[in-house]
């Protein structure tokens, strides 16, 4: 068995090794060629897969470690007979991570308390859901916007036009899609960015063309008061130099890109495949795992709430160091800034994520004891 593989996919050795010949390439040169003699397909978001890389390939079964399929052909796969499998969740609680660290960032900034804010979450699947779980656990305001999920399942969803009225921030979380009645190509163009509140934060850790870029580019020229957070682009790895001058935090799409989300993914694939192929999973993501660095922080009662957020979430993840790396990888060269755009995702340290930290409280705390549980954290 050829199994053909983005080179960016951590473990695949450990999981498919048994299964026959892995040859890893480049994800945005991955093409017909490459392809032509392999029984399986490992991506993630960069590589298009569709009728033009794939016919008259002997490609059976294609996974992607990624959340996000808008990069697949399903429609053809499902009139060729080609299996698939994407990694639902995988990679969700490091974005939440991110816009925390974001959040965090953000209210220094403006000399703003995070609890007075009224939160938007645009897109309540695995990512969105998590992070007003969290959002709400830590007791402040929060709205969701989601209408395919409210027009199949009814709820306390809001639409787009109260979360633009009401919210003081806004995360985005949606899946792209270019038609239909609920398209998220454009959701937020120039009409609807130009109705943003006076002060307004925009986050986005979806993908790039939900936000007009350039009315964005355009509407941050005009309004000093809105500030924005970008982790994915239009034309990515092509990125609005322009535009992420303006950003808050500009980072080269890796929200999701903690070593646990990446890792899991890459198993979520191995076990969708060892089901289409009728055997037993051999390898298990537990014993892939390193331990965390941070074994574990101690906190006294007495400590501020709001400093052991910041202090908690900083300790394992700040995307300011994202963000400065990125900015130095910024070149008005075309090609330069696309190779340093993969560059960095492709060297990308090891990060993990904040569910799981184990936390000690010296002394009676209930504050203290809600943010841990509200961030996922354990307290021991």
């Amino acid at each position: 068995m050829l199994i053909v593989a983005d080179e960016n996919i951590p473990l695949l050795d450990a999981f498919f090794a048994g299964f026959g010949e892995i040859r890893r390439y480049p994800g945005r040169a991955i093409d017909s060629a490459c392809v032509r003699d392999a029984d399986v397909l490992l991506v993630r978001s960069v590589t298009q897969v569709d009728r033009a890389l794939l016919e008259g390939s002997k490609v059976r079964f294609v996974g992607t470690c990624t959340i996000g399929t808008d990069h697949l052909d399903l429609d053809y796969f499902e009139q060729v007979g080609i299996r698939w499998s994407s990694a639902p969740g995988c990679n969700a609680r490091g974005v939440v991570d991110y816009v925390l660290g974001s959040l965090l960032t953000l209210g220094e900034l403006d000399g703003l308390n995070l609890a007075e804010r009224t939160y938007g979450v645009v897109g309540a699947g695995e990512v969105g859901r998590r992070l007003v779980d969290v959002l709400r656990g830590l007791g402040w305001s929060v709205l969701v916007c989601d209408p395919p999920r409210q027009a199949r399942e009814g709820g306390d969803y809001v639409g787009l036009e109260r979360i633009l009225a009401e919210c003081d921030v806004i995360s985005l979380h949606t899946p792209l899609t270019r038609a239909g009645e609920h398209a998220t190509w454009h959701l937020l163009d120039s009409e609807r960015l130009a109705r943003l509140r006076p002060g307004a934060w925009l986050i986005n850790a979806s993908r790039g063309p939900v936000v007009d870029n350039a009315a964005l580019r355009e509407l941050l020229l005009a309004r000093e008061d809105v500030q924005a957070v970008l982790d994915v682009w239009e034309g990515e790895p092509q990125v609005d130099l322009a535009l992420a001058d303006l950003c808050v935090l500009a980072t080269p799409h890796i929200a999701g890109y903690s070593l646990d989300g990446k890792q899991r993914g890459t198993a979520q694939i191995y076990q969708a495949f060892c089901a289409w192929r009728g055997e037993p999973e051999q390898v298990k993501l537990a014993d892939l795992l390193p331990r965390p660095w941070l074994a574990q922080l101690s906190l006294e009662a007495e400590t501020d709430p709001a400093w052991a957020l910041a202090t908690l979430c900083r300790a394992v993840y700040d995307p300011r160091r994202d963000d400065a790396d990125f900015r130095r990888s910024l070149s008005p060269d075309p090609l330069r800034q696309r190779a340093a755009f993969d560059l960095l995702r492709k060297q990308y340290p090891a990060r993990r994520e904040i569910e799981g930290l184990a936390v000690r409280v010296n002394g009676e705390s209930p504050a203290l004891r809600r943010m841990i549980a509200a961030l996922g954290a354990v307290e021991v």
